[in-house]
This record gives structure tokens, C-alpha cells and sequence, in this order.
């Protein structure tokens, strides 16, 4: 039976905001206005480039960002230069300094929103003293997120790919979690929405849990599984 939790973050516990009020946000930051028609077409762009991180994976990666694109949650830099070259691919921007407000909007604790179970699942999770870690491919800390959100006393381990300089699925970055929970890999669920990222904590005997990645709507009750899990 398990007695512990990982979760990923992006698509998982959280979702990131549309892309029009992601969109919104940086042009509000930069001082710059658009038309409605204008939004609407600048949003879709940049989602279907896959701009946004967190939200729609690119349709393709232009050649010349390829590598840093599989590189990207090692750290802040490569991370930095392949979401700003995604919204650069798109033409000419409306303003110059866009692309830098779009990448620093997604960084916000307000950019993220909590799925509707998410509150629920890692209270419950708390009340039975389940140890939780937050396992997630990403460039710069979760924690303020969490805190925002007031989530950040639920977990108890966040391990970060750049913090380790390691990625999903590469089985070292769940071990570390796994150390940190106190917990043998066969006692322990890993939930996430990508197969082969999250799925990598099999590698080491943990369970793994598939939610649906729904990065802008809501997702009906997906991590209640988990404490079915728990339960058997």
C-alpha cells in the first residue's frame, strides 16, 4: 500500500492562465495597448508557437532553438531564451519588450490557477499525514505559487529540475524525492499528466498515476484517484 505522494505541478495540480490574460497581463506591463481582434489574433499566435509555458505545447520549435528547447528546465537562462524565442517566431512583435513581459507574466503566482480538486486532495492528503512532494521539469522556484495559494505547508519536499540539474524522467530526480519523503519508491504514487515524464518514477518501482493535462479549463476530480489509491 502507499504511503506517500509525488505530484507534478503544470497540468496537474495547477493550471496556467489563457493566453489572452496571460497576454493582457504583459501588455499592461509594458504600457502597450491592442484592439480586441488584435488580442485575439496575437493570443492564438503565441499559443500555437507554444509561447506560454504551461499551456500549449509548440505546433513545432523552430531549428535554431531546438536544443535549449530540450534543455530548458535545467536553468533560468535556457529556460528564459527558449520561451522568449517561441514568442520572437511568431514575426514582429507589437512592442519590443513583449517578449520579456511575457516570459516574467508566467513567473506570477497569479498566472496559476489550482484545479478544482487540488485544494481538497492535498488537504486530505495532510489531515491522514501522507508525506507530498511536488516533482516538477521546471527553471525557477514553485514555492511562492504554493504560498500564494496557501498550499505551501501541504508539501513537503519540492524537488525542481533546476534545483537538481536533472530532468524528467531521469530517474536520479525522483530518487531524490523519494529520499526526501523517507520512503521506498515502492511506496509511493507519482501524479502527472505526461506519460514518459512523470511516468520515469516507474524506473524506480514507484506507482504512476496519468491525469489529464487540461492547462486551461477545469479538470472534474482527477486527483481523488490518488487517495482511492491509498486506500486499497
Amino acid at each position: 500500500m502507499a504511503t506517500a505522494v509525488m505530484f507534478d505541478f503544470s497540468g496537474t495540480l495547477f493550471r496556467v492562465e489563457t493566453a489572452t490574460a496571460w497576454l493582457d497581463a504583459a501588455l499592461d506591463a509594458v504600457g502597450a495597448t491592442l484592439t480586441a481582434p488584435e488580442r485575439v489574433g496575437w493570443a492564438s499566435s503565441l499559443e500555437r508557437a507554444g509561447a506560454l509555458p504551461g499551456g500549449a505545447w509548440p505546433q513545432a520549435v523552430p531549428p535554431h532553438l531546438v536544443e535549449v528547447w530540450q534543455e530548458r528546465d535545467l536553468d533560468l537562462e535556457r529556460h528564459r531564451a527558449a520561451y522568449t524565442g517561441l514568442a520572437q517566431s511568431v514575426g514582429p512583435l507589437p512592442h519590443p519588450d513583449l517578449a520579456a513581459a511575457l516570459y516574467e507574466r508566467h513567473m506570477a503566482p497569479q498566472a496559476w490557477h489550482a484545479y478544482p480538486d487540488t485544494h481538497s486532495t492535498l488537504t486530505e492528503l495532510r489531515r491522514r499525514g501522507v508525506p507530498v512532494a511536488v516533482v516538477s521539469n521546471i527553471a525557477w522556484d514553485l514555492r511562492p505559487v504554493f504560498r500564494h495559494h496557501g498550499l505551501e505547508a501541504a508539501v513537503d519536499a519540492f524537488v525542481l529540475s533546476f534545483e537538481h540539474h536533472r530532468q524528467k524522467p531521469d530517474p536520479e530526480l525522483f530518487r531524490a524525492a523519494c529520499e526526501q519523503l523517507g520512503r521506498e519508491p515502492e511506496d509511493i504514487v507519482m501524479v502527472g499528466d505526461d506519460a514518459t515524464a512523470d511516468g520515469g518514477a516507474t524506473a524506480l518501482g514507484c506507482t504512476f498515476l496519468q491525469v489529464r493535462h487540461a492547462p486551461t479549463v477545469e479538470r472534474p476530480n482527477a486527483l481523488t484517484a490518488v487517495l482511492d489509491l491509498l486506500d486499497r
